[in-house]
């Protein structure tokens, strides 16, 4: 059989982010998924090496990779319309659940169960579900700042809004992404060659930035 699977999902990188904002940098819901995957992999292996975890990262990186394949049915929807009210919110999800469940539904039949418990929000372990969910604020967080950093106000009420979320997952992988990795993202390319060698070699302005490091 032949199957629309793949090509469906290769979609997702003709769905623009952030619809109801204005942009200095726009950004596709593929680019957002590449980089929520990144961000869960490490949450989970700072989770096992730093603070004795035992969550499987490889897992939570695919589940993020694949985490908002079903806008490719449902289009991106911006949350101060997907959080407005309770209902909206939960007809939202229901939408969503059973676009993922379609998705799956176009793979071969041999191949839909693998997929199923990495696609299917329910299907997912809670621990996946919830390195997953953080890593997708702090991709967010990530974007407002650099909006806010070209002199976009436009986004500085949700940099505040994603600061806070963050704050009230209270994981300390979580922290130690915000306080270890993410303040380089501040940085220009030149800065980032410049303080690659050694910390030793960071400005003052950079080193401040950084803060401590253990």
């Amino acid at each position: 059989m032949k199957s629309h699977f793949f090509a469906y999902v290769s979609k997702i990188k003709w769905i623009t982010r952030w619809g109801l904002k204005r942009n200095a940098i726009t950004e596709n819901v593929m680019e957002h998924s590449w980089e929520v995957s990144a961000i869960a992999h490490a949450l989970a292996i700072i989770r096992n090496r730093v603070y004795d975890g035992n969550v499987d990262a490889n897992a939570v990186a695919v589940a993020a990779l694949y985490h908002d394949c079903s806008e490719v049915i449902t289009g991106d929807m911006p949350s101060p319309i997907k959080y407005h009210s309770k209902a909206i919110q939960e007809a939202y999800k229901s939408i969503e659940a059973k676009a993922e469940r379609e998705l799956v539904l176009l793979l071969p039949e041999a191949l839909q169960e693998d997929f199923s418990v990495i696609m299917v929000e329910d299907n997912i372990p809670r621990e996946v579900r919830q390195l997953v969910k953080a890593a997708d604020t702090l991709s967010a967080y990530i974007k407002c700042k650099a909006e806010i950093a070209c002199g976009n106000s436009e986004f500085s009420k949700a940099a505040e809004d994603l600061a806070a979320r963050i704050g009230q997952y209270n994981l300390p992988e979580v922290e130690y992404f915000i306080r270890v990795f993410a303040p380089s993202y501040q940085l220009t390319l030149d800065e980032l060659l410049y303080s690659s060698d050694k910390r030793g070699n960071l400005s003052k302005h950079e080193a401040d930035l950084m803060g401590p490091c253990d």
